[in-house]
């Protein structure tokens, strides 16, 4: 298990078992906000898809192949982040996050990704951390240049959401370049 406490309120941990009918729960109460950017969100459609997706994570976490982790606020789950795309010869990942809309704008992501960044370089070895994510999702773009993720190029519609055909900036951010 994974515990990174953030601050006297914020934790990320791993999620468990237990955990699934709350994480289905927030993910449900925040589809209409989640689904622009998240096209998983609008597959989530019942408690056992998130146990799923705990039980998956789990695996691949055991598997070192990712790491998903939930955002607690005062233990109840308000969000995620999670690595993936983890290439152990590059020491390169890719991170993503969501947070329920109730408790955006409080700095609440930042805080939990420099914590979370710190982790990735520190205790998982990362050399590179990438965000990807589409033009039109300016809160990601502010989040990425906020941490000090510099744009490395556009891939051009490189990803369908919702049946869009979209663009992907990609940032990173190199272990060199991190000040926690």
């Amino acid at each position: 298990m994974v515990s990174i406490k953030v601050d006297n309120n914020l934790e990320l941990r791993t999620f468990s078992a237990e955990d699934a009918a709350a994480l289905f729960e927030a993910i449900n109460k925040n589809k209409s906000h989640l689904h622009p950017w998240l096209p998983w969100v609008n597959k989530t459609t019942k408690p056992e898809h998130s146990a799923e997706f705990i039980q998956l994570s789990a695996d691949q976490q055991h598997n070192q192949e990712a790491l998903a982790l939930g955002i607690f606020y005062d233990g109840h789950i308000i969000g995620g982040t999670g690595m993936h795309h983890w290439d152990k010869e590059t020491k390169n990942a890719h991170i993503g996050y969501w947070l329920s809309k109730e408790y955006e704008g409080k700095g609440i992501i930042n805080k939990c990704l420099v914590k979370f960044i710190d982790f990735l370089f520190g205790k998982a070895g990362l050399n590179k951390i990438e965000i990807r994510y589409v033009p039109r999702n300016k809160r990601s773009a502010n989040v990425a240049q906020r941490l000090g993720f510099r744009t490395e190029g556009i891939l051009r519609q490189s990803v369908i959401n919702n049946g869009l055909t979209e663009d992907l900036v990609v940032t990173g951010l190199l272990k060199s370049e991190w000040k926690s």
